[in-house]
């Protein structure tokens, strides 16, 4: 009888710990338009990132096409504004990234407080652009997208 009041409870803690877990997504559209300052890049980009909020290990997935040359180096940067700029956080991939840079990174709670307060963006620098061409500021996936709905109703 004890063995089966133990096994009852190693179970329900397992089953809390794994329905405490979250796995947040986030979402950026990325252009020279976006860029601090502005470029002219007919360079576009999308970055897709699922962050584990019990590992802290963000999962992510960036493209980009039609830059002016070769990407050179590709990050993640914050604290900042969709206005301005800030250092680099998460390098993306290695120097010379193709697309599609996939990888993941384990992000430190201060920068998970940016990446949950909209504060952090993407971008992508070329020779051309060495600040960056095309950059997107990282949003909450749901959040993101059904403010753009309601935006579209409106």
């Amino acid at each position: 009888m004890f063995r089966r009041v133990l096994l009852a409870a190693a179970i329900s803690v397992a089953f809390v710990s794994a329905a405490s877990a979250a796995t947040i997504n986030y979402t950026a559209k990325l252009s020279g338009a976006r860029e601090v300052p502005k470029t002219d890049s007919k360079g576009t980009g999308s970055f897709k990132g699922s962050l584990d909020t019990t590992s802290k290990v963000l999962t992510y997935t960036l493209t980009f096409d039609k830059l002016t040359g070769p990407a050179t180096v590709a990050h993640l940067h914050g604290p900042a504004a969709r206005n301005a700029n800030a250092g680099v956080m998460v390098p993306l991939g290695d120097k010379n990234p193709t697309s599609p840079v996939t990888g993941t990174a384990t992000l430190t709670d201060d920068q998970i407080k940016a990446l949950q307060g909209g504060k952090v963006y993407v971008n992508v620098h070329t020779a051309a652009n060495p600040s960056g061409e095309i950059r997107g500021q990282v949003y909450h996936a749901r959040k993101h997208a059904a403010a753009a709905a309601k935006k579209t109703a409106s």
